[in-house]
């Protein structure tokens, strides 16, 4: 694997554990009276002001109008639609119903590229996908008890609706996010959610008493605005960069890997062979997805004979 590929794998496998982490501590935070809407707005505002504060300490990049506007349609798909949705749908259905729902990306993900950059839909990326789907369902299903909440279609449906934008906004400007650093993307994408999405959590603020929140409440929020925004935007679009969308999809597998590991070190939960069995599939399902072969190495092949 080349160095690059190799940093990119390890950047998108951190944003999955940050993910990964955020639908148990965003659900803790909202259960001590946080909105999912006011949660989605401070990661939104969060965001920007971290990429902001971020982009005064690297080179600066002049961004023409088209990609203004550009950047302005991949905020509403990659950030309002995708953070919105999945935050205030978190609100309404379990962590666990969360989780399940954001394996279905790579679905979603895997017919876009075909559609939208031609991807071929090869049967080693369709058995990848295959597994990895299936070893994330033995993991969340086999981890799941009585105790858990039980789930709510709306909060459901909107959890669906995030993977959704999020599929579509790798695929439709893999192009644009190659052409700026991540700070310059980032900086703009967030600013332009930030201001969309504060009409709809106003209300929220306005009746929120915030002083009623102790320091974990806060702890749990930044958590997720510094963690599991910044630094875990930082690690995708730095692996959107260099891998296929379908492979950076892929690493969706790696969150309930991430929820049942912390439940076991809290002791919420214990390791059998059922969750060793789902981690294995999950693993070779990646794999089995980044070997497949690209557009470009088919071409690429085409032109040798």
């Amino acid at each position: 694997m080349k160095i690059n590929n190799f940093k990119a794998h390890t950047a998108l496998l951190l944003a999955a554990c940050m993910w990964g982490l955020m639908s148990p501590v965003g659900k803790a935070a909202m259960d001590a009276g946080i909105t999912g809407l006011i949660m989605a707005n401070m990661r939104m505002l969060g965001g920007a002001v971290c990429f902001w504060i971020a982009a005064l300490f690297v080179r600066s990049e002049q961004v023409p109008l088209r990609d203004l506007v550009l950047m302005f349609f991949a905020s509403m798909l990659g950030i309002v639609c995708n953070q919105g949705c999945f935050t205030f749908g978190l609100s309404l259905t379990s962590p666990v119903d969360a989780s399940i729902i954001t394996t279905t990306m790579p679905i979603f993900t895997l017919v876009l590229a075909a559609v939208f950059l031609k991807e071929p839909v090869t049967p080693l990326k369709v058995g990848g996908l295959v597994m990895g789907s299936i070893g994330a369902l033995i993991l969340i299903l086999g981890t799941q008890g009585g105790s858990s909440k039980s789930g709510n279609i709306w909060g459901d449906l909107l959890c669906m609706s995030s993977q959704i934008s999020f599929a579509c906004y790798l695929t439709i400007f893999k192009r644009l996010i190659g052409r700026y650093s991540v700070f310059t993307l980032m900086k703009w994408m967030f600013t332009y959610a930030a201001i969309a999405f504060i009409p709809f959590s106003m209300h929220d603020v306005k009746t929120t008493d915030f002083t009623a929140f102790d320091l974990a409440v806060w702890l749990e929020a930044g958590y997720v605005v510094v963690f599991g925004t910044f630094f875990a935007y930082i690690c995708i679009v730095y692996g959107q960069k260099r891998l296929r969308p379908t492979v950076v999809s892929m690493y969706n597998y790696m969150q309930p890997v991430v929820g049942s590991s912390v439940a076991v070190w809290m002791g919420l939960s214990d390791f059998g062979w059922m969750k060793a069995l789902a981690a294995m599939l999950i693993f070779v399902g990646v794999y089995a997805v980044t070997q497949s072969k690209s557009r470009a190495d088919i071409e690429s092949e085409k032109s040798r004979v």
